[in-house]
């Protein structure tokens, strides 16, 4: 399932306040070798994977053993990792590596500089291309490996499309004015209650699945934040923006809570999912998936998205880092990716994906959409305050767009103003 990685407000706060007063990392070096442990996220899929790669490595080294587990549990991932680097006592490597909480653990001195290794930056930018150039830091390292992304689309249901007098395999959702009038379609002929149901709660990483993905599209792939400064606040910031705000004034998406999941239970007929969900919803649900849309609508093989990534860190505490940089590249691999994408069926972040694994998406081509969409995606900003700047953004977003309680435009403009500022460190 998808993968959130903060549970509430309380848990971002309580990861900015581990945060140390130190900055920059460590050097990435060749000293260091023998046995190391890593962690890896308590997904079914995701641990099968990691002991399969595990084994692997360690058959053919014996001396420098690989000792793997889930994340310790707490309230989120990012806190664990946060309070382990606080105590020195964090893995060699996490696989599971929020983006949006990188700033936070190099501020805290807790990774190393993947850059530093002889080969580290060939490596990363080799293998997932100009994809890599939204993970570096701004003193121009890598502090993390991009490794996996589950870019995100529109699900709908075919069945309330049907329902509606919608042509379900053809719905017109590409362009705002066709997703709005065919959002009032579904409302009004009783097929749904909601069109589309996006968490309107305040925790800051939900704006990464309304607001995010159509802004990337609009823009052409831009990022909230570019050059320390934001971007939105423009013409495309204002044309997403509006386009929501019109969806819950009209009552074509909901401004309350739901206990559970709105696409699975029929709340609503629509998604932004990631390809997580073709094995969630598949048996359940009679689905199909597009693009999100665009002002003027755009080609499915020109729209962007966001990337609801997760990415591997290596971390200071780590004695033998030649040992986990190997261990790393291993894991990475074009064999290990593969392997990747038959268990869990989310995206590598490696260049050429659906050509270099043509026969998993002849064989699966439910995933050959999202295989083509991972080459178009935009990530969480890699600067300092990052999940600062989402909660202000969120906080803004949920009192203008979801509320209606002050105009679009102050909404941008203010919120851009604290962004500047909160982008600058």
């Amino acid at each position: 399932m998808r993968r959130r990685i903060m549970t509430t407000a309380v848990a971002a706060a309580g990861l900015l306040a581990l945060t140390a007063c130190t900055s920059g990392g460590g050097d990435g070096g060749d000293e260091g070798r023998g046995d190391i442990t890593i962690w890896y996220s308590n997904n079914e899929a995701e641990i099968a994977w990691g002991k399969q790669m595990v084994e692997a490595w360690n058959a053919e080294h014996a001396d420098e053993q690989v000792k793997a587990q889930e994340i310790p549990a707490g309230s989120s991932s990012e806190e664990v990792i946060g309070a382990a680097i606080t105590a020195g006592n964090a893995p060699c490597l996490v696989y599971n590596t929020s983006p949006a909480a990188v700033p936070q653990f190099q501020k805290q001195g807790g990774l190393v500089n993947l850059s530093e290794f002889d080969d580290g930056d060939d490596y990363i930018t080799e293998r997932s291309g100009d994809l890599a150039e939204q993970y570096r830091s701004t003193d121009g390292g890598f502090y993390q490996m991009p490794w996996k992304s589950n870019p995100v689309m529109i699900f709908y249901n075919k069945a309330m499309f049907a329902q509606a007098g919608l042509d379900p395999e053809n719905p017109p959702l590409a362009t705002y004015d066709e997703f709005l009038a065919t959002a009032r379609t579904l409302v009004s002929s009783g097929a749904a209650p909601f069109a589309i149901n996006p968490a309107p709660t305040s925790e800051f990483f939900q704006s990464w699945f309304d607001f995010y993905p159509l802004y990337a599209a609009q823009s052409g792939g831009k990022l909230l934040v570019e050059d320390g400064a934001a971007t939105f606040d423009d013409a495309n910031g204002e044309a997403v923006a509006e386009f929501w705000a019109t969806l819950y004034s009209e009552g074509l998406a909901g401004n309350e809570q739901y206990q559970g999941d709105a696409f699975a239970d029929g709340l609503a007929a629509m998604s932004i999912v990631g390809p997580w969900a073709i094995s969630v919803y598949g048996e359940d649900v009679e689905w199909g998936s597009v693009p999100v849309p665009t002002q003027a609508g755009t080609a499915p093989e020109e729209t962007y998205t966001f990337s609801d990534a997760k990415n591997v860190g290596m971390f200071t505490a780590c004695e033998n880092q030649a040992t986990a940089w190997d261990v790393l590249k291993f894991s990475t691999n074009e064999e290990q990716d593969g392997i990747w994408l038959e268990e869990t069926g989310q995206m590598p972040l490696r260049q050429n994906l659906t050509e270099t694994y043509a026969d998993y998406f002849e064989a699966n081509p439910a995933y050959e959409q999202f295989g083509e969409q991972a080459a178009r995606t935009v990530e969480v900003p890699n600067v300092p305050n990052s999940i600062e700047i989402w909660q202000t953004f969120r906080d803004g977003y949920s009192n203008s767009v979801i509320f209606g309680e002050e105009p679009v435009s102050t909404f941008l403009t203010d919120a851009a103003a604290e962004i500047d500022e909160l982008a600058q460190g």
